[in-house]
């Protein structure tokens, strides 16, 4: 039987700055990417998380990030590999002491935005997140877009690691993710995100946005919570791969 792991970037709320339908969406998902401080995530919204993470059965993992709470981590900061690896690290640790509090393990570490993206061509960025996660744990998964440099250097670091591929996200011919500045960069409607999503699962595919079949393996796939009706899509997403037979469940 086919199964998968599907994830959420969460925990993204900070202050009094509520973001993402969290409430909405981790019911449906396996595995929860949780902000840890440097793009969003303040120590009470990561406790909370965590904690229903815990009441869900619902694997927890590090969100870490360039340190740009005004830019949300979606800008590219000029750090160098050094600076990668200490604030990737002091992340992991800020969540890994609170998800201790609470009784509950990492499992994986997955980076976000800008990190997430320059991680997955630059070799070099790769290989600083890969350090920082090892220096933490080598038990601890490294989650990166399937096919990129992030699991490259997670596999030359001895890291377990998850090729991940996006069920809201629309792609390039070459594997790339469309720029979110894009307007059709995001799948909003739940009946194409199911679509995308069982191409992957189950024939290894995923279509471009100019038709071109992009062979795609993925461990992992990411629904995004911060979009207007997540929830919907990922009730929508969650029913619909086991009315296909995929059991949804974290890959390790």
């Amino acid at each position: 039987m086919l199964s998968i792991d599907l994830n959420c970037d969460c925990g993204e709320s900070y202050g009094a700055f509520q973001i993402g339908d969290d409430e909405g969406v981790l019911p449906f998902v396996s595995s929860a990417n949780i902000a840890c401080g440097g793009h969003a995530g303040d120590p009470i919204v990561m406790r909370h998380t965590i904690r229903r993470c815990r009441e869900l059965g619902v694997a927890v993992g590090a969100h870490p990030s360039y340190p740009d709470l005004h830019g949300f981590g979606r800008r590219v900061l000029p750090m160098s590999p050094a600076e990668i690896e200490a604030w990737v690290l002091a992340q992991i640790g800020a969540l890994a002491a609170i998800a201790r509090a609470e009784r509950v393990a990492l499992s994986h570490v997955k980076p976000h935005g800008a990190l997430y993206n320059v991680a997955a061509r630059d070799h070099v960025v790769a290989i600083a997140i890969a350090r920082a996660v090892a220096a933490f744990s080598h038990d601890l998964a490294l989650v990166g877009l399937a096919g990129s440099a992030l699991i490259a250097a997670g596999i030359e670091a001895g890291l377990p690691v998850l090729a991940e591929a996006f069920a809201d996200r629309a792609y390039e011919a070459d594997g790339r993710l469309r720029d979110r500045r894009c307007p059709d960069a995001l799948i909003i409607d739940p009946i194409a995100c199911l679509k995308q999503t069982l191409s992957i699962v189950r024939d290894g595919v995923v279509i471009a946005i100019d038709g071109t079949p992009v062979p795609l393996q993925a461990d992992t796939i990411c629904l995004h919570g911060d979009t207007p009706g997540a929830a919907a899509r990922a009730a929508a997403l969650r029913h619909g791969l086991e009315a296909a037979g995929i059991t949804v469940r974290t890959p390790r």
